[in-house]
């Protein structure tokens, strides 16, 4: 079976994942699994992601729902697979942000920054949204798939809905399976903020053209 850190290295490592991270944060005393007490590292990936010169310009308004996933997915644990069909959690190691929150933030940031939208917000903050982004987060996982080291694993399937009719637009399932420098824990959470960074791409590119795409098939003319 492939061997799964207890404990996360607190030197090397963390200034290679420095790039995509927020410097550990030790947590003293926190209280773990069967009741044992030790420090716990916090990983918060944050990678920033700059516009494509393929992207087009769309002149729309867009909401960004929270993402679904099964509660073992979208916890503060970092999930673990090290066999097929069984999943354990990285011991003395916790996510900053839920999974769905990083995807949520890294879909919404990307576009924002991208400035080749009329306006994006998180769904339930009031603006007047032409079209919906859904996401269903399937998978957040670092997978072993039979081999030395795990892959940082996320799979999504992402809905553009418009909102006059709420008929689904576009419909998409994206995957990004980034290889970990090593098994240390520090690695994996760096090749996470990889897989997070791939896929935040490609789901804000896609959302661009698919919504653009729309907007001039006349699909929605006359339901104003």
């Amino acid at each position: 079976m492939p061997r799964i850190p207890n404990r996360t290295s607190a030197t090397g490592p963390l200034r290679m994942a420095a790039a995509l991270l927020v410097a550990g944060t030790l947590l003293g005393g926190c209280s773990l699994l069967g009741g044992s007490r030790e420090p716990v590292t916090i990983y918060a990936p944050d990678p920033r992601i700059p516009a494509d010169p393929a992207w087009p310009q769309a002149t729309w308004q867009l909401s960004i729902s929270r993402p679904d996933a099964a509660r073992m997915i979208d916890s503060a644990r970092i999930v673990v697979r090290p066999t097929p069909g069984e999943l354990q959690v990285y011991k003395g190691a916790a996510w900053a942000r839920t999974p769905g929150e990083q995807l949520q933030d890294i879909v919404l940031r990307t576009l924002e920054d991208s400035r080749r939208i009329g306006a994006v917000a998180r769904q339930g903050s009031g603006i007047a949204a032409d079209y919906k982004l859904e996401m269903d987060l399937r998978r957040y996982e670092a997978d072993y798939a039979g081999n030395a080291v795990p892959a940082a694993t996320i799979e999504v399937n992402a809905k553009l809905l418009h909102n006059i009719d709420q008929d689904v637009v576009a419909s998409r399932t994206f995957l990004q399976a980034v290889p970990a420098a090593g098994t240390d824990t520090a690695l994996v959470a760096q090749a996470f903020g990889q897989a997070l960074a791939a896929i935040g791409h490609d789901i804000a590119g896609w959302t661009l053209d698919s919504g653009n795409a729309h907007e001039g098939s006349g699909a929605h003319a006359g339901r104003h």
